[in-house]
């Protein structure tokens, strides 16, 4: 039987993860740690444990004392947190996944390890259309930096020590069960809200500013599906592009007036604008989808049904 441990439980990837994990796996098997506390699904249908990826006697201690046979380690500081603290974030970033794998090629009961890595990788003077799985990658962010020197260690590993370890580089995720946490793409999340709350959004992003992205059901079913594909059909060591769809906030809210006429939007560019100008405007996934069989579900106006209606959920909307 699988022992699965999530490390980053309590973000928006990790939240949404352990759960659809549980169900796969079984609760008592999906050991779910984090620094903060978890949603209450999280925390009430399994185990859950403070814990610090950054103190690897504590890591090595909880691995052997659970049986841990998979690791997903998702814990990170996000694109836009990441440029008011570089050099925090660079250490947490690295030194917490450089345990991780070092973990895995000394314990032989760690079969496989999850990382994320990013759209983030890319940069200014990579192709930003259909951009390929192989291509220049020159980034020139903290956040895109730690992320390349990840698929590069990742891929180090596997074929200096046989850790099987895989990769996706996420675009920007959209969901309405957790707050956002930073990243440059947040603003597809946040204007949910605003548009629900006060009728009108001030996005940090230019009207023009395309970026690939994908709903955070596809992300998780793209993630178990990577991790469940036989490790002999992979052909791709450092991170699998992904893609969903491409659009930008002038886009997402003319798709959200359909559903609230009288909703406007304002633009107010900052940091994160030059961030997202060095970023992919639409992937190329053709590897992935030939390797694992990767297939998104969901489109623009989907997406918008499912967060309007969660959104609502959430804060209890009333009109």
């Amino acid at each position: 039987m699988e022992n699965i441990m999530i490390i980053g439980a309590s973000g928006q990837i990790g939240s949404e993860l352990t759960m659809k994990l549980r169900k796969m796996y079984g609760h008592s098997h999906v050991f779910a740690t984090d620094l903060k506390d978890p949603p209450p699904d999280v925390r009430e249908s399994g185990p859950f444990e403070l814990l610090d990826v950054m103190d690897d006697k504590r890591l090595i201690h909880f691995v052997i004392r659970h049986k841990i046979t998979q690791i997903y380690h998702l814990a990170a500081v996000l694109s836009g947190n990441a440029e008011k603290l570089p050099m925090q974030a660079w250490r947490i970033n690295m030194d917490g996944l450089l345990n991780v794998l070092d973990l895995a090629k000394e314990v032989e009961e760690i079969r496989k390890v999850f990382w994320p890595s990013s759209i983030a990788v890319f940069g200014p003077s990579t192709p930003r259309e259909n951009t390929p799985q192989l291509t220049i990658m020159e980034p020139n962010t903290v956040y895109g930096i730690s992320k390349l020197a990840g698929e590069r260690w990742c891929e180090y590993f596997y074929h200096r020590y046989q850790v099987d370890v895989r990769s996706i580089r996420y675009p920007g995720l959209i969901s309405y069960k957790t707050e956002p946490g930073g990243g440059t793409t947040d603003y597809a999340i946040e204007i949910f809200f605003e548009a629900l709350k006060k009728g009108s959004y001030t996005c940090f992003l230019r009207k023009d500013a395309k970026l690939p992205m994908l709903f955070m059901s596809d992300a998780i079913d793209a993630t178990i599906g990577l991790m469940e594909a036989e490790a002999s059909g992979l052909s791709i060591r450092s991170g699998y592009n992904i893609g969903g769809l491409s659009f930008s906030p002038d886009e997402l809210a003319a798709e959200i007036r359909k559903q609230i006429p009288d909703f406007t939007i304002r633009y107010k560019p900052d940091y994160r604008q030059a961030i997202a100008e060095g970023w992919p405007r639409s992937i190329d996934d053709h590897v992935s989808r030939k390797d694992w069989g990767y297939q998104p579900e969901y489109n623009l106006q989907e997406i918008v049904k499912v967060m309007m209606e969660g959104v609502k959920d959430k804060i209890n909307y009333k009109k």
